[in-house]
Parts: C-alpha cells; sequence; structure tokens
C-alpha cells in the first residue's frame, strides 16, 4: 500500500507542469470569449478550479486506489473540484462567481456554464492522460518480467547444456582407465593422476560464466595429456596462442569440445593417428579459435560428426551472443578438420 501511495503521489507530482499549462490556457480562452473577463482574474479563477479538481482526484487516489481507472469518478472530482475552485478563487481576492451566480444569475450562467464545459474536458484530457501512463507502466512491468523471465530461462538452459558437456569428458575419460588398468596399471595410475589435476583446476571454473582463455587451454592441454597417454604415439598436438590473448574471456567449455570432436572422429579412427593444433588469433572485434587435426576428414555420408558436445557448443553460442557468434566445422588440406569458433573479443 506505501508504495502504491507513493507510485500516485510521483505520478501527480509530474503531472503538475501539465496542470499549470492546461490552466493558463483555459484562463487565456476565458479571456478571449469573454472579453469584460480579466485575464488575471481568470488565472486565479482558473488555477483555483483545476488544482482543487486535481487535489480532488489525488485524494481519491489515496483512499479508493487509482481514481482515473473508472469514469464515473469524474462526476464526483469535477463539480466538487469546481466549487472548492470557485470559492478558493474569491477568497484569494478573484471575482466571486458563485456570490453573483445567487443574486444575478442573469450575469454570470453564461461563464459558469463555459466553465463547467472547459472543466470537464480538461477532466476528460487527465483521465486519458492518466490512463495512458498506467497502461505504459503495466506494458514495462510486462516487458521486465518477461525479460526477467527469458534470462532465468537462458540461465537455466546454459546450466543444463553445461551440465551435459562435464560428464560427456568424464565418461570418455573412465571408460579409457577402465582399459588400461588392465593392461598398463603403472600407465592408468599416471592418467588418473591427470584427471584429478584436471578435475581439481576445473571445479570452480566449470560452474562461473566465464574464464580466461589461459584457463581453458590448460584444461584441454590436461585433456590432451591424458589422451596421448591412451593412444602413445597415434597423438601429437602443439598449442599457439600468442600471450597478448591468454587473458582473453570466453565461456568455459567451449573449446573443449571442439578437441574431444577432432580426438573422436578425427584421431581415434585413424590408423596412423594424426596431430592436433590449437591456434588462437584476434580477427577485428572477434576472437577466432580453430582446432586443426590431420585425421580422417569429414564423411559426408555419416548423418553427423558433432555430436552431443558440438551441438551445446552451437545451442550455447546461440544463447549467449545472439548471432554474434559462429562455429564452422571444414575440410583440411591434406587431410582431417578445421573447425573454427569466431566469438566477441572481450579482455
Amino acid at each position: 500500500m506505501q508504495a502504491q501511495a507513493k507510485t500516485i503521489s510521483c505520478r501527480y507530482r509530474q503531472d503538475l507542469p501539465i496542470l499549470l499549462l492546461v490552466n493558463a490556457l483555459i484562463a487565456v480562452l476565458l479571456t478571449l470569449i469573454d472579453e469584460r473577463t480579466a485575464l488575471i482574474d481568470n488565472l486565479v479563477i482558473s488555477n483555483c478550479i483545476g488544482f482543487c479538481i486535481w487535489l480532488c482526484n489525488w485524494a481519491m487516489d489515496r483512499m479508493m486506489g487509482d481514481a482515473w481507472t473508472r469514469p464515473w469518478r469524474m462526476l464526483i472530482s469535477t463539480p466538487l473540484g469546481l466549487l472548492a475552485g470557485f470559492a478558493l478563487a474569491a477568497a484569494l481576492g478573484a471575482s466571486n462567481v458563485i456570490a453573483i451566480l445567487l443574486h444575478a444569475p442573469s450575469q454570470a450562467w453564461r461563464w459558469v456554464a463555459i466553465a463547467v464545459l472547459i472543466s470537464g474536458f480538461a477532466s476528460a484530457f487527465f483521465w486519458v492522460l492518466f490512463r495512458a501512463q498506467r497502461d505504459r507502466a503495466e506494458l514495462e512491468v510486462q516487458r521486465r518480467h518477461a525479460a526477467e523471465a527469458q534470462q532465468a530461462q537462458t540461465a537455466a538452459q546454459l546450466a543444463m547444456l553445461q551440465a551435459q558437456i562435464e560428464p560427456h569428458f568424464l565418461f570418455n575419460t573412465l571408460a579409457n582407465l577402465h582399459s588400461l588398468i588392465a593392461r598398463d596399471p603403472a600407465l592408468a595410475q599416471i592418467m588418473l593422476e591427470h584427471l584429478n589435476d584436471y578435475l581439481r583446476a576445473s571445479l570452480k571454473r566449470t560452474r562461473q560464466s566465464s574464464c580466461s582463455l589461459a584457463q581453458e587451454l590448460d584444461l584441454v592441454g590436461a585433456l590432451l595429456a591424458i589422451n596421448q597417454i591412451r593412444l602413445g604415439e597415434r597423438l601429437s598436438y602443439l598449442i599457439r596462442v600468442p600471450a597478448a590473448l591468454r587473458g582473453a574471456q570466453l565461456p568455459p567449455l567451449l573449446l573443449q569440445p571442439l578437441v574431444e570432436n577432432a580426438l573422436q572422429h578425427g584421431i581415434e579412427p585413424a590408423i596412423v593417428g594424426g596431430v592436433i593444433e590449437i591456434e588462437v588469433e584476434k580477427v577485428g572485434t572477434q576472437l577466432c579459435l580453430r582446432v586443426i587435426d590431420s585425421g580422417m576428414g569429414l564423411n559426408l555420408n555419416a548423418p553427423s560428426q558433432s555430436g552431443i558436445g558440438l551441438a551445446n557448443v552451437r545451442d550455447r553460442l546461440m544463447y549467449l551472443y545472439e548471432g554474434q557468434a559462429t562455429l564452422s566445422i571444414a575440410g583440411n588440406t591434406p587431410s582431417g578438420v578445421v573447425a573454427e569458433l569466431r566469438i566477441p573479443f572481450a579482455e
């Protein structure tokens, strides 16, 4: 209730300049209609009537809610404000219209009729104005609620997509450990230590909305080190990133799915394995990240080579950047795939 009363009072205060302008226009109009009346007299009377009607509506708003939402309330506030305005104007030294009307109605009825008509039109004008203000305020509230709901939905979808990417890597690594334990327990122990380091470093980062490129590269390096143990000589990798770009900000887990895709669809199926290269450069206002492999290359007959990882990357780009970021997959020469990610550059 207090917030509503404060809003009503603020709205009325904002409309005071308009009220003063309307009162002045009414005074000028009355002076032009009847040259026997003085402008200063009409200014006092019109302002007294206008402010009395304004105060009546303000009081009704405070007591009964939004007085301007129901047109019939003008039938109460307008005559009350008119009578009170005439009395106040007489007290301030203007013509006593009520006394003239009572003692010489033939002299005052025309002026009073004009005042009643103008007051009615002015009240109708302010009713329309207040209704428009209220409708705009309600529309703004609805838009804000819709934006907040959309933001909450987007945040929930991003959390869901990121939660899908994290176990994707874990499941692959655990499967590799399971197969390695039987063949080489010592090497499995080393891989497990790399995995522990990876999880310890990523525990906080993966719950954040952004991270530095250096942090993302550290985790990708751990991922490649784990897979190099598993694949041996079939995998080699190279990371080329200018030092000036290592502080660039990006959402977490965007680069990792590109590397996983290169491993799963490029290096692993190739008999001789291959090389994975990671390149980062700034192109205009965008940060360009490339994951290049020399593996099997694109299979045009396969229904999809992206899997859940790249599909989630595309979805996250859509939610986070709204068309300002892209992910493209193209063939490499002489073999392999180039996955290129472009996002707006941020320090």
